[in-house]
């Protein structure tokens, strides 16, 4: 029999984990509504990770915090601090570890786990995930709720039934019972403007989306159409990938909300520079070069929207991903309408040593900046973030985030597909 047919896939997801942790760390906050915020005053002010309480208050991560409050007058804010969260999401990924070599991370708080091969040791699917959940909560101190099932995306949505501290064991027999009547916004990947498409057309549901045709599914929302009603369908045969092991990068991006509103040019050279040696030096890190370029800006008025274009040369330079969102920002902004955030995106990656070399001027003096960004780099890594920086970014520490008495940067948002 193909092994598809009789895989194990655990996914198990650590219940409220930033709330959790934190009342790990405060006793006294056991019991109260607790959110994990941003800082108001750097206008990061949403709510990052929310309890049970406060859950049952209808408080929601990536609310504001005045509407948190608005909804939970008692609630208690507490600061984020990833470094706990960071350790607690190793010492977890070390327990389900010690059940399989495939553990796949989705996020801080969400593992898969192929438990295929490890039934003879611990027992069926379900025995798996309840002793994880048990030595999770007794090693650990926060809990865990585990979807159990034949395949990855139906595993996931196993872990969201019962929270928390719950499995939910969804078989070959049973989905059409346990995963159809969900509404379709529930599918991994199914994000609200293309829960918004298919509602327009009367799928409301998985199951109705698994009904569907698919060839229609295709042409409606092309080849992502075709990929979500095999899920539907529990088609997803998709491996679990070993620890350690990661996925070919596709993209590289910063997004970052100003200290205050970007009203001049200068303010906006200032933000993107962040941005984009922040992307730049992830990009050398890892190696690879960028042919894409895009910028996303979201004005005062909360209206978003995104540009790109494509490189001549593809580089891993900061200064041509600046004077390229740069460009993209004059050519599309309209003058005098203030800017609350901007993210900057490299795609179309490379390896750079898959580079053609070029004897152009341009493309020469494009290898002569990246060189020495590359010993920028190594300063950095030697001396700290802030040994060496641009003068425009000391013109305004506030929209920089320049710290003279720190060792790294004042964070942005850094995502890597």
């Amino acid at each position: 029999m193909n092994m598809d047919t009789n895989r194990i896939i655990l996914h198990v997801d650590l219940n409220n984990f930033y709330a959790s942790v934190e009342c790990l760390y405060h006793p006294d906050l056991r019991g109260k509504p607790v959110a994990v915020g941003g800082d108001e005053k750097k206008r990061h002010g949403i709510i990052l990770a929310k309890n049970e309480r406060a859950k049952a208050f209808g408080v929601k991560t990536g609310e504001a915090l005045w509407q948190a409050r608005r909804k939970c007058p008692g609630l208690v804010l507490v600061p984020p601090h990833f470094d706990r969260y960071l350790k607690f999401s190793r010492l977890a990924r070390e327990i389900y570890g010690s059940y399989t070599e495939q553990v796949e991370s989705f996020g801080l708080d969400e593992c898969w786990l192929d438990v295929t091969g490890s039934g003879a040791l611990f027992g069926g699917g379900r025995r798996i995930a309840d002793d994880i959940r048990a030595r999770v909560k007794r090693e650990l101190g926060v809990t865990v709720s585990v979807g159990v099932s034949f395949n990855k995306i139906f595993a996931k949505l196993g872990s969201d039934q019962k929270k928390p501290d719950g499995t939910t064991v969804i078989t070959r027999d049973n989905y059409r019972t346990t995963v159809w009547p969900l509404p379709v916004s529930e599918l991994l990947f199914v994000g609200p403007a293309t829960t918004q498409k298919l509602e327009r057309v009367g799928i409301l549901t998985i199951g109705d989306l698994a009904r569907a045709d698919a060839a229609r599914m295709g042409r409606m929302l092309g080849k992502n159409g075709v990929t979500l009603w095999r899920y539907a369908n529990g088609l997803d045969t998709s491996p679990v990938a070993r620890a350690g092991e990661r996925p070919p990068i596709k993209s590289i991006g910063n997004s970052r909300t100003a200290a205050r509103d970007l009203v001049t040019d200068r303010d906006v050279k200032i933000h993107l520079y962040v941005l984009c040696e922040s992307v730049a030096e992830r990009l050398r890190e890892e190696g690879v070069v960028c042919q894409t370029v895009s910028v996303s800006i979201r004005d005062s008025g909360l209206y978003t929207y995104e540009r790109q274009t494509r490189l001549a040369v593809p580089t891993a330079s900061s200064e041509v991903l600046f004077a390229q969102a740069f460009g993209l920002y004059k050519a599309c902004h309209p003058p005098g309408v203030p800017i609350r955030s901007m993210g900057v995106q490299a795609s179309g990656l490379t390896a750079d040593r898959y580079v053609q070399l070029s004897c152009l001027p341009e493309a020469a003096r494009q290898q002569k900046r990246e060189d020495i960004e590359r010993v920028v780099d190594d300063i950095r890594r030697r001396f700290g973030h802030f040994a060496i920086q641009r003068g425009v970014l000391l013109s305004d520490t506030d929209l920089s985030g320049f710290d003279p008495k720190g060792d790294h940067v004042i964070h942005p948002e850094i995502f890597v597909r």
